[in-house]
């Protein structure tokens, strides 16, 4: 009979604003405290503890500290990586936690005739195997040709961080059959950030939203304790923050958009509150920058909200329709570029399609937000010669 903490989708320094990245790892913080508070015999993240395969050191200072409680506690951690902190040659930040003594990764695995041969790791009286989860689904393959070493007797658990077919919905995305994977007691899984159960395959969610659209709709984020001694064997554990509130507004006239927006912030109480604006609509007058979200933001504080995240996805100005004639459509760019450099004379066109290649540089594996924005910057800087 066992106890366990079955946790996923941390994504540790994944937030770029400071205080929600503090709310993150407060998070997280929480979750280890309910872990050695309920005694449990283990814990398990089924991937993504950190955002990135190389995380800041701030973020893996705090990390550490947390993990030494658990360490303190006797309560082993046993985790595989998720498409987030994965990397292609094998190295991450999760090696340094292991090689601490502070986790183990369930990753003992052998290819033989085509086929993966997962190995367990024996903790009392419990069976626990893992697979890691790579980027872009890239595991689903693998995991469809998964046998195990099996280990009568002992309750079985599998740790992946993937999608299953039962839990994607209309998602075009590749998803491994449950009916291909070896019979299991438990199967603790991570990737999807959906609270949702199908039969023992279970993904908790993540610890803490992630996003915009995920502070919207979940507001805050947990685990699930299982307890084969407890009649409750599923308990979902909410991990609490920040309360969320929600203001979505249709804007026409950009010009009278501030007054419109902290009119209605007026009506609401702020206070420590993370504050989610959404600007959306077509916009008949004025442009998008009429807008002063600095003004709206400073409203916010000044009513005591912990923080405002502002989404303008969807806030379009009118098209209007295009009277350029673009003699070579293969050279489009070029063509625009010319056009609008002949209206728009400065000594700062000549940079324009050499700025366009660097801002078209996709982000390298492991590299976190902070350090993929820096880099742009720096050559940006270079080419303008500041």
């Amino acid at each position: 009979m066992v106890k366990f903490a079955h946790l996923a989708d941390i994504h540790l320094g994944g937030w770029r604003q400071e205080p929600l990245q503090e709310l993150n790892l407060q998070a997280f913080k929480k979750a280890i405290e309910i872990c050695v508070r309920e005694k449990v015999d283990f814990v398990i993240i089924a991937g993504d503890l950190f955002d990135s395969a190389y995380p800041p050191i701030e973020i893996l200072k705090e990390t550490f500290k947390e993990f030494r409680k658990l360490k303190e506690a006797k309560i082993p951690c046993f985790l595989v990586p998720g498409s987030h902190d994965y990397s292609v040659s094998g190295k991450t930040f999760l090696d340094v936690l292991e090689n601490a003594g502070f986790c183990e990764r369930i990753t003992n695995l052998e290819e033989i005739d085509d086929k993966v041969i997962l190995n367990p790791l024996i903790y009392g009286g419990v069976a626990i195997y893992g697979y890691p989860g790579k980027k872009s689904g890239l595991e689903i393959p693998d995991l469809r040709k998964i046998k195990i070493n099996n280990s009568p007797g002992l309750f079985k658990i599998l740790i992946l961080h993937t999608t299953i077919d039962k839990a994607k919905g209309e998602l075009p995305i590749d998803a491994i059959e449950v009916e291909l994977l070896p019979k299991m007691d438990y199967y603790a899984l991570g990737h999807l950030h959906i609270n949702f159960q199908y039969k023992n395959f279970i993904y908790p969610g993540p610890l803490f939203p992630n996003n915009f659209q995920e502070l919207k709709d979940l507001k805050y984020g947990g685990f699930y304790i299982v307890d084969t001694n407890s009649q409750e064997l599923l308990r979902r554990v909410e991990v609490k923050t920040k309360d969320v509130i929600f203001f979505d507004f249709e804007i026409k006239n950009s010009l009278i958009a501030t007054e419109e927006v902290i009119s209605e912030l007026k009506k609401n109480d702020l206070e420590d509150k993370i504050v989610l604006i959404k600007v959306r609509g077509e916009l008949e007058k004025g442009e998008n920058s009429d807008i002063k979200f600095s003004q709206i933001e400073e409203f916010a504080k000044s009513k005591g909200a912990y923080f405002l995240l502002r989404n303008t996805h969807d806030l379009k100005t009118k098209e209007i329709e295009s009277n350029i004639e673009v003699e070579d459509i293969n050279n489009l760019e070029n063509e625009y570029i010319e056009i609008y450099s002949n209206k728009n004379p400065s000594p700062f066109n000549k940079f324009i399609s050499q700025l366009i290649d660097i801002f078209s540089t996709e982000k390298q594996e492991g590299e976190t937000n902070e350090n993929f924005s820096k880099r742009l910057l720096d050559e940006a800087k270079k080419i303008l010669n500041f």
